[in-house]
């Protein structure tokens, strides 16, 4: 009978879970309705610039496979650098050996994969300069998923740790975050902060949130982020009932997820329909079940603290004017706690600034490494 009585009560909880989704899906339908009837010659893209990029298509010198500790696969992409470039194996402090090019480790956010930085590797691989480690985070593109329970910033920290052994164990380090991505750098610092004052060279957080997580949405629809908090603790048993339905009617909704990623996404009012394409490929490639078993650690990531560590880490912070996803004042803060840092705020961009404005983060990011090395 309590055993009833519990699968009673959950299924009410994910009923009640599913009627909020369903209400908050219908709110945005009806917002966004007009707009529908332009996505698909939206889509064709006529002089759009990305018609013809291959996204998710960029070469590698070595893959491998980095399994943490909890068990779950991590695939890995390394790019060496151009014949006659050397990687000295010495530290930026400590005992050096020389002077030495630091190796660039990736690390994307929630509901993409390393494909977040297809023109930084692009430009970069381009140039021949710099050795560049990319990894898709668990649950996310080509790496397997967590067994059980949920996924917590701790834990991806220790994932970046175990990467950055497996791929990089001695000489110095860049490490580049995107939103998540920067949260789980932050995870790094307050897990090993001894690494910060030996061997990464430098740090660079783009789009991304030390604490302010009651004001952001990262990439939810405004209702469901209201509504989200209290939801949280029915998430896990709501997901395991209707998952398969929620992915069913993701898909189904195509266009509307298209619609929801050009709003939510990017800044200007006409982005490369291709790019917007390729960013809804990467978040509708993630599961409903891996999007839940990440919302409580979203929702609760407080690393304020861990950036005492990053004072002596020469920091770059990159946000997009126009980011609605972790707004403008989420830098700020980070700033607040690393004055030193150099800050570069993006006109017409929104959370994907690394996409929407290549030119000018690969400028940034190219100049802030040349600055490392003097």
């Amino acid at each position: 009978m309590a055993a009833d009585n519990g699968r009673t009560k959950a299924k009410r909880r994910a009923g009640i879970f599913g009627a909020v989704v369903g209400v908050a899906a219908a709110g945005l339908a009806a917002g966004i309705a007009a707009e529908r009837a332009i996505v698909r010659r939206s889509k064709r893209g006529v002089g759009d610039i990305y018609a013809e990029e291959r996204f998710g298509a960029l070469p590698y010198d070595e893959t491998c496979t980095v399994t943490t500790a909890d068990g779950t696969d991590i695939h890995v992409e390394i790019v060496e650098p151009a014949d006659g470039v050397e990687i000295d194996a010495g530290f930026i402090t400590g005992v050096a050996a020389g002077p030495a090019e630091p190796t660039i480790v990736f690390v994307h956010g929630f509901c993409l994969d390393m494909g977040t930085f297809h023109f930084q590797r692009s430009e970069l691989t381009r140039r021949g300069d710099y050795r560049m480690v990319f990894y898709d985070q668990p649950g996310h593109g080509r790496s397997g998923r967590l067994e059980s329970g949920e996924y917590e910033l701790p834990a991806l920290g220790e994932t970046l740790r175990a990467v950055i052994d497996e791929t990089v164990p001695e000489g110095p380090l860049v490490l580049v975050g995107h939103s998540m991505g920067g949260m789980t750098i932050m995870a790094l610092a307050e897990l090993y902060p001894e690494m910060f004052e030996r061997r990464v060279a430098g740090a660079v957080l783009i789009a991304t949130s030390g604490g302010l997580v009651e004001q952001a949405k990262f990439g939810l629809p405004t209702i469901i982020s209201r509504f989200g908090s209290p939801l949280l603790p029915l998430v896990n048993n709501a997901t395991r009932l209707t998952g398969g339905v929620i992915d069913r009617a993701r898909t189904a909704a195509s266009d509307l997820a298209w619609l929801l990623t050009r709003r939510y996404g990017f800044g200007t009012t006409r982005p490369s329909p291709a790019l917007v394409s390729y960013v809804e490929k990467m978040n509708s490639g993630t599961t409903a079940e891996t999007v839940a078993r990440y919302l409580r650690t979203l929702y609760t990531h407080a690393r304020y603290p861990a950036l005492a560590t990053l004072r002596e880490t020469p920091t770059l912070v990159i946000v997009g004017d126009k980011d609605m996803i972790t707004p403008v004042a989420h830098s700020e803060e980070i700033l607040r706690r690393l004055p030193d840092a150099e800050f570069i705020k993006i006109a017409d961009s929104g959370h994907v600034v690394m996409l929407e404005h290549a030119d000018e983060v690969n400028a940034v990011l190219i100049d802030f490494l040349g600055k490392l090395e003097r």
